[in-house]
């Protein structure tokens, strides 16, 4: 079992920025990827970036792309979401995930959730 525990969130001026973490209770050689992901009121959870723990491989959707930066701390189980340039469209609850084998973007195949943190865009 993998358990999960986001921090780092809060509130937010745009164009600021925050540095989320996600703490692993262990990196798995199955449970490999980790992906963040977000869930504005009213709108379906989805997914932000990806990454390898293995080899720090990094995916991101599109609209964070440029602005969002994934890394790993593998001694400490840990991975973190570097957001700049944060725009009021970024508010939501952010989660991050474990899942088996490559990354995804995909909510629906990653197995182990952390309970999320809130993040807020406004001035």
């Amino acid at each position: 079992q993998v358990q999960l525990v986001e921090s780092g969130g809060g509130l937010v001026q745009p164009g600021g920025s925050l540095r989320l973490s996600c703490a692993a209770s262990r990196f798995t050689s199955n449970y490999r990827a980790i992906g963040w992901f977000r869930q504005a009121p009213g709108k379906e959870r989805e997914g932000v970036s990806c990454i390898r723990t293995n080899d720090g491989t990094t995916y991101y959707a599109d609209s964070v792309k440029g602005r969002f930066t994934m890394s790993t701390d593998n001694a400490k189980n840990t991975v973190f979401l570097q957001m700049n340039s944060l725009k009021p469209e970024d508010t939501a609850v952010y989660f991050c995930a474990a899942r088996v084998g490559a990354c995804s973007l995909s909510t629906g195949s990653y197995f182990y959730w952390g309970q999320g943190t809130q993040v807020t865009v406004s001035s």
